[in-house]
């Protein structure tokens, strides 16, 4: 498991996210995947007759460990990092990070350090005070090969988080055959 933190972690964290403007997805394959504005773990479950999530790391980190732009999204206040992977039918699917401001851990949302190995859009999407917006996308890999990340802002009554993910190889995304 340390292998995918050590390996996708830095990736992410050094992903060059442009608008979604930026790409013209709507007319792609993988558009419809990077465009999910509802829970990416919904849509993956669908893909597979089990969908895990395995925790790689869950830690509190400093505001002042996070870039610009993320505390320009999440605000100024210490954030909880978690990490980890989502599996479809044991194959590793998404390296997904997320920051949850300290201020967000309050009130009927201080259930969210506590998720384990519980995906993070099912808990989010169960709300219908939640929303996603300030979506960017990143291409990790080459224009032949691509390796697709998106990085969206995630709102449960009105208390941000961010959320980067990226698309690994094995990931429905790629597959153009399943008609994704």
């Amino acid at each position: 498991m340390s292998e995918f933190k050590q390996l996708y972690s830095p990736l992410i964290r050094s992903a060059k996210w442009y608008p979604v403007q930026s790409w013209a997805l709507e007319q792609t394959s993988h558009g419809a995947w990077l465009l999910e504005s509802e829970s990416l773990s919904r849509r993956l479950a669908q893909y597979c007759q089990h969908f895990t999530v395995t925790v790689l790391a869950q830690t509190i980190i400093s505001n002042s460990h996070l870039s610009v732009i993320e505390r320009q999204l999440v605000g100024e206040s210490d954030c909880l990092e978690r990490e980890v992977i989502l599996y479809g039918d044991q194959q590793p699917w998404v390296f997904a990070r997320t920051l949850i401001p300290m201020t967000t851990l309050s009130g009927k949302e201080q259930d969210l350090i506590d998720l384990g190995n519980r995906p993070l859009g099912y808990r989010v999407f169960n709300n219908k005070n939640s929303r996603r917006d300030a979506l960017e996308v990143a291409n990790l890999g080459t224009q032949q090969q691509p390796r697709w990340a998106r990085r969206s802002r995630l709102w449960i009554n009105e208390k941000p988080m961010l959320v980067a993910e990226l698309f690994l190889t094995q990931s429905p995304v790629y597959a153009k055959e399943k008609g994704c």
